[in-house]
């Protein structure tokens, strides 16, 4: 059974970090006042507000600040402000030894979705596709806090990952499995393809999503997870919202999951609320969850904070 961090309680305190790329230094502190006004204190990584190009810091650097929130006793959840490109690079700078004797909450989606995934394979630790600090916005519906602070504060199961009413969930392919979720964003994890960091699906429920890539793209993307055995070993796979994905020759994301992921075969769900959409439900990747696509739900079968 997976690790379990300590279930979030108001006043705890928040590690804040950048592990990918930067983001600009009016919403990192935009982001922070939001939490400090919500009743959390905030700790901040040396290398928060950094930039050098495309990357906050070199990768040991980031992954020190990483680390320092796993060691540090007061830090409760581990928040990064934004993904980006770059998260696989702290990958052989952690030391998932110390990690696993100090569990925390860590949420994000995007490039940090490699890093949650790392982490259960790697620490056995249940971690949360959801909030970035990014994401500490007025703007930002109170459906994903709702989603989160539920989630992280709940130590019963089981329970629903729910879309919003307005958002419905699709069974495309029957089925009732059960196992670990794990996945996140498609691009990330094609580039660890190869690697020792490289998604594991055997046994597990596999959701995917992406933004801002065209469908022919988005279909390499796919086809390069297939030849890799990825969809052979899962037992059902979920396909998240494509955010902006621009339809190509004639062929919208629909198409590419009516033609390429239904003929798989495996129990199919779509159109889960996920990561760069508007609406993001909050999966806790490593938990045991209950995929019923005849019924459209998903059930998380595990407490996941104790």
């Amino acid at each position: 059974m997976a690790t379990k961090p300590q279930q979030l309680k108001m006043g705890d305190t928040v590690g804040i970090v950048t592990l990918g790329s930067p983001l600009a230094a009016n919403r990192i502190t935009e982001g922070i006042r939001m939490l400090q006004t919500m009743g959390y204190k905030v700790v901040v990584g040396e290398h928060v507000y950094g930039a050098n190009g495309f990357l906050a810091a070199t990768p040991q650097q980031r992954a020190s600040d990483l680390m320092m929130m796993f060691t540090n006793p007061e830090v409760k959840w581990i928040l990064p402000t934004r993904g980006g490109v770059g998260v696989a690079g702290i990958l052989p700078f952690l030391d998932f030894n110390v990690i696993k004797q100090n569990p925390k909450i860590v949420s994000g989606y995007s490039d940090i979705t490699i890093l949650l995934n790392v982490l259960f394979e790697y620490a056995d630790l249940i971690s949360f596709q959801s909030l970035l600090l990014l994401d500490f916005t007025s703007g930002t519906p109170s459906y994903n806090f709702n989603q989160f602070f539920t989630a992280t504060s709940n130590v019963t199961a089981p329970w629903q990952i729910m879309n919003p009413p307005e958002v419905p969930l699709n069974g495309l392919v029957p089925g009732n499995v059960t196992g670990p979720i794990v996945g996140g964003n498609l691009t990330s994890f094609v580039g660890t393809l190869g690697t020792s960091y490289e998604i594991n699906t055997e046994g597990r429920i596999l959701v995917l999503e992406e933004t801002h890539e065209p469908i022919n793209t988005v279909y390499r993307y796919v086809k390069h997870l297939e030849m890799a055995g990825k969809f052979d070993d899962c037992v059902g796979i979920i396909m998240g919202q494509c955010t902006n994905c621009d339809s190509a020759y004639g062929k919208s994301y629909v198409d590419l999951i009516n033609e390429f992921i239904v003929p798989l075969g495996k129990p199919l769900m779509t159109n889960l609320a996920t990561a760069h959409g508007r609406y993001k439900a909050t999966i806790p990747i490593g938990s045991r969850v209950n995929m019923n696509t005849v019924n459209r739900t998903l059930t998380v079968m595990e407490p996941v904070v104790k």
